[in-house]
């Protein structure tokens, strides 16, 4: 018997819909300044989707591309100009970086009223002590998604796997907030032998970059599989010569009670929790 899937696509629809009437009170237009630097096609497709939701929510987007060889100090000054500009309620950075840039360094010149994606280590820490922050957009998408197909999270053992700063240290910490209640094991490449962690998982959230990594034996019956992972693999049938698959093996669907799809799942979550994010900075400029 095949999984129930986490449609995050259809919830992320209806959560842009429901971000578009809060757009349209508001007398001001809520702008987000997305920052690309170099041409990864990763990136490039990322960016493209979010500008797009953006725009269909009645946002602007401002479109800032940059080559691969500007240096740190010109970025640093644009980053600047936009946190001064009262115009722009939100700054997107996209990463990874060109390796001569401190990534930390960038992160920390981004005002953090407009920091929607959560990096800032002021937003970082006002989320871990449970004070009003933007959320990270894929962890917050990801309990979003849990929640409206009820499925419990108080209570559950949720293992995690993967500690990256974008995906699986936030969410670790927004699990253990009160509002959620989850006990939580993080599992990562220091960890001996994940399946022994992970076959315990009421709730199993895979966001390592590695594909296929989970299989079945790592999972127990009737767990919740959420899939954050997006990779590309060689696929010599494929019209483009790749395909795109999750960091769960697709036979583990025959195991979960629900699961999330690779396309489909925690991106498009991902996205609505960004566009969400814009309209709260816009709405607490007006405030």
């Amino acid at each position: 018997m095949s999984a129930n899937i986490l449609n995050g696509k259809v919830l992320g629809e209806r959560i842009r819909n429901e971000i578009k009437n809060r757009c349209a009170l508001l007398k001001i237009r809520p702008s987000l300044a997305v920052i690309l630097i170099g041409d990864d096609p990763a990136s490039l497709s990322y960016v493209t989707a979010k500008e797009k939701a953006l725009k269909e929510a009645g946002m602007e987007s401002h479109d800032i591309r940059l080559p691969s060889d500007i240096n740190e100090d010109a970025l640093l000054s644009i980053i600047a100009d936009l946190n001064k500009n009262i115009k722009i309620h939100g700054i997107l950075v996209q990463l990874p970086l060109p390796k001569h840039f401190n990534e930390s360094r960038v992160i920390n010149a981004i005002n953090p009223e407009k920091d929607v994606d959560c990096f800032h280590p002021v937003s970082i820490g006002k989320m871990i002590l449970e004070k009003p922050c933007f959320l990270p957009c894929t962890p917050h998408g990801v309990l979003v998604l849990l929640q409206e197909y009820n499925i419990p999270i108080s209570g559950s053992h949720v293992v995690v796997v993967g500690r990256s700063n974008i995906v699986g240290r936030p969410l670790m910490n927004l699990l253990i907030h009160k509002k959620y209640n989850a006990t939580v094991t993080l599992c990562h490449t220091g960890t001996n032998d994940i399946s022994y962690h992970t076959k315990q998982a009421d709730i199993l959230i895979a966001a390592t970059g590695m594909p296929a990594l989970i299989k079945p034996h790592m999972v127990k019956e009737n767990a919740v599989i959420i899939d954050v992972g997006v990779n590309r693999v060689t696929d010599s049938s494929a019209r483009k010569g790749y395909r795109l698959c999750g960091d769960v093996d697709p036979d583990v669907e025959e195991k979960a009670s629900f699961i999330t799809p690779v396309p489909g799942g925690v991106g498009p979550m991902t996205i609505a929790m960004l566009v969400q994010n814009v309209v709260e900075a816009a709405e607490r400029s007006v405030k």
